[in-house]
Parts: C-alpha cells; sequence; structure tokens
C-alpha cells in the first residue's frame, strides 16, 4: 500500500511532529515498508486459530501477595526529622 506526502504531513500534524522535507520521505518509505508487512499478515490463513491478547502465554512475574512481618513504628520513625505519638509530623501546606 502507498501512503501520500500528505498524509504522512497529515498525521505528523496530528502527532505534534515538525518534519523537514527528508523527515517527510523517510517517514514514506518506512510507513509503506510497514503497511506492506500488515497487508501480507493479511492474506495468512487463521482459521482455527484461537485471537489471544499476546503472542506468548505470560504469567504474573511478581511474589503472591501474602501477609509478611511490618516495620517496627520506633525503627520506621527513627530518621524521621519530627514525630509524635507514633506519627510522622509534616509541615501544614493547606490554610
Amino acid at each position: 500500500m502507498k501512503i501520500t506526502r500528505e498524509e504522512v504531513l497529515h498525521v505528523a500534524r496530528l502527532a505534534r511532529l515538525k518534519l523537514d522535507v527528508a523527515g517527510v520521505d523517510a517517514f514514506c518509505g518506512q510507513i509503506a515498508d510497514i503497511l506492506a508487512y500488515v497487508d501480507k499478515l493479511s492474506q495468512v490463513d487463521t482459521t482455527g486459530v484461537e485471537p489471544t491478547s499476546h503472542a506468548i502465554s505470560l504469567t504474573n512475574a511478581l511474589r503472591g501477595d501474602e501477609p509478611g512481618r511490618h516495620l517496627d513504628r520506633d525503627l520506621a520513625l527513627a530518621n524521621a526529622p519530627d514525630h509524635e505519638n507514633g506519627t510522622f509530623l509534616v509541615p501544614r501546606i493547606i490554610d
């Protein structure tokens, strides 16, 4: 599929991009290559292939959410510039 200079300039304007003449020509070629690849993909027979949200199966890489020991209050407040009754004191910012 061919993309015109006007279409590239239109998309650049929508994306708030400033392109010089060389940039427009470069994007025309690059976008044309991408569209040609997408066109080639649309010709692949996908009969019987289940739709997926990812090309590979993913699993959560984070640890499980299990209760653990909490930080001791005195230890947490040890480096605080100011504290009172077991809480941090911070400067008032709203009058």
